[in-house]
């Protein structure tokens, strides 16, 4: 029985193992309508690298992207987004107008901003927003969506090919957009295979003990999840504090600095199980390390730039998600472990091996970070 276990656990990494090239800041494009007087306007900041990926922006392939390059095909980038993005009101569709064109940096590298008119043929107090962009490039694509009114201000994230959202143009209710960044911050932990592979490689002995530099099998249960519950909580402290820090723009730091030790700490806390130099009380290295990874989520809440209340329930709202998305990947994670303990190939095959194979990716990560360079595919 412990085999099997065993071997659905090894067969759940090789699944997940490809996607880990994926560890930079997600996709992201921030999508904001404004109405004054009647009118409304839409302003869609969308990322150079992401239009790169869809549409081939590099006529030379030097590695980067002109002015020349981009204004040769603002054309087909206007009609490549606009096409991937519906508007109704009133229950029937708006027509959009693109009005002027420029370029714009986020925390996380260039963005191309893309302002456009939008004409309703009837009035009312809620837009259908259909949000479809790079739906079939990247499954990790989020759109960030801040609509503005007289009334008030209202603000959700938009999962591509998830249908028409409604929002109100006078504001939304705090339950709402709490539960919409509560969804997000789930999601974002488990797209955030860096953060993921973090808390993976500080779990990894937590069913273990060291004695007389081996080690061996933990003795209960309780004392398994009390230990679990002091790393889980530290790191929460940690990176609750940098993100409010980061997010509200007391504390800001170089995206490329941020991602890099990111990078560094999975790194650490993979070779940690290897070569121990932190024996005693882990939960103080998962707050070290912790503080590290709040600057990592505050980027998206921060280029958003959402007011004050908006802001205090998208903040609260994202940071209750990523406790919810680690705690499920610790129910999950820890029984089998716990039931594999006792085995040889647990402490070879998934302990060393796993943070062999974590160190090594984080490794790559941590170069293509420093460096600016590409190593994974």
């Amino acid at each position: 029985m412990k085999r099997r276990l065993l071997l659905l656990v090894v067969l759940a990494g090789l699944a997940v193992a490809p996607r880990t090239a994926l560890a930079h800041k997600p996709s992201d494009a921030y999508l904001t309508l404004t109405e004054h007087g009647g009118e409304l306007e839409g302003r869609w900041d969308i990322a150079l690298r992401d239009l790169e990926y869809a549409l081939g922006l590099d006529a030379d392939l030097d590695g980067r992207i002109t002015w020349g390059e981009l204004r040769a095909r603002q054309p087909e980038i206007a009609a490549y987004a606009l096409s991937r993005l519906s508007i109704d009101r009133g229950g029937q569709a708006c027509a959009t107008r693109v009005s002027d064109r420029q370029v714009d940096r986020h925390s996380d590298g260039a963005y191309d901003v893309l302002r456009f008119r939008i004409v309703c043929p009837r009035a009312g107090e809620s837009l259908a927003v259909d949000y479809r962009l790079f739906t079939d490039l990247d499954p990790t694509h989020r759109g960030l969506l801040r609509v503005s009114g007289s009334k008030g201000e209202a603000s959700l994230v938009l999962l591509p090919g998830g249908g028409p959202v409604t929002v109100g143009v006078g504001g939304e209710g705090p339950w709402r957009q709490l539960v919409s960044y509560w969804r997000e911050g789930v999601w974002h932990i488990w797209i955030g295979f860096d953060h993921l592979l973090f808390l993976f490689a500080l779990l990894l002995p937590a069913v273990l003990q060291r004695e007389d530099g081996r080690w061996r099998p933990a003795g209960t249960f309780p004392a398994v999840i009390k230990r679990v519950a002091g790393i889980v909580t530290a790191f929460t402290v940690a990176h609750s504090i940098t993100l409010a820090l980061a997010a509200t723009g007391k504390v800001t730091l170089p995206s490329r600095w941020v991602e890099a030790a990111i990078a560094a700490t999975v790194a650490l806390a993979a070779l940690n199980n290897l070569m121990p130099l932190l024996r005693d009380r882990p939960w103080r290295a998962a707050f070290a390390l912790g503080l590290i990874h709040g600057f990592g989520f505050a980027s998206v809440l921060r280029d958003l730039g959402l007011p004050g209340g908006a802001f205090a329930r998208a903040l609260v709202g994202f940071n209750l998600g990523v406790e919810t998305g680690q705690l499920a990947l610790v129910a999950l994670f820890l029984p089998v472990a716990f039931a594999l303990r006792e085995t040889r190939l647990y402490r070879v095959a998934i302990l060393r091996a796993g943070s062999a194979s974590v160190l090594l990716v984080a490794g790559l990560w941590l170069v293509e970070r420093s460096l600016g360079v590409r190593l994974l595919p």
